[in-house]
């Protein structure tokens, strides 16, 4: 199969509610998806997924933003408080040749130093796509991936080049989970980052 150009993405409907919008095209080389991205360019519209010739595009709907944005400002306050280095790098593409993988996290994170390559990915699931995701950061070798997937949050660490669910963070042992998935959901952001952080601060 051809590899979608972006002008037929005009096609493709953005979502702007609730629902995600997904596209699934096989048969597509390394080259041809690395020329897709450069067509996307830094197009914050669209999310891309590939693994082993498969690519699903999707258009993320605002219950997907908001959750991830949530997360991510919920962790930037505990890693403030905790006094602990981090480069956020958003949804910056990680790609491997060697492994035949690519995705944009929804976020994600160097901590104590700035690498390459993040220790912790954070993925926000509302719709399922076809590809798996623990497939790519394996082959990717993201050490922590959090899925927060039908209001909890889910843990992996990599260890011997395989995912295993852990009960807390490997990266970050004294974040309290529960805690942090308390307020993700939480009606007001201000709000939320303020008593996440009061509560934190007095742990």
């Amino acid at each position: 199969m051809s590899l979608i150009s972006l002008p037929q993405l005009a096609n493709f409907p953005v979502s702007h509610n609730d629902s995600e919008q997904r596209l699934i095209l096989t048969g597509i080389s390394w080259g041809e998806y690395q020329q897709f991205l450069d067509s996307l360019g830094d197009s914050a519209t669209y999310r891309t997924i590939y693994l082993e010739g498969v690519l699903e595009i999707m258009s993320p709907s605002r219950r997907h933003e908001v959750s991830k944005k949530s997360i991510g400002r919920l962790l930037e306050v505990y890693l403030e408080a905790a006094e602990i280095d981090f480069w956020g790098l958003g949804s910056t593409t990680l790609r491997g040749e060697k492994g035949k993988a690519g995705k944009e996290p929804d976020e994600c994170y160097c901590l104590e130093t700035d690498k390459e390559l993040p220790d912790l990915a954070i993925e926000v699931i509302v719709t399922s796509g076809n590809i798996k995701i623990l497939e790519v950061y394996r082959r990717l070798g993201v050490k922590e991936v959090w899925l927060w997937q039908n209001d909890q949050l889910e843990i992996y660490y990599l260890e011997n080049d395989q995912y295993s669910r852990q009960e807390n963070s490997q990266l970050l042992p004294n974040l309290d989970l529960n805690l942090l998935s308390q307020f993700i959901n939480h009606p007001n952001p201000r709000l939320a980052m303020k008593e996440f952080r009061e509560l934190v601060i007095n742990s």
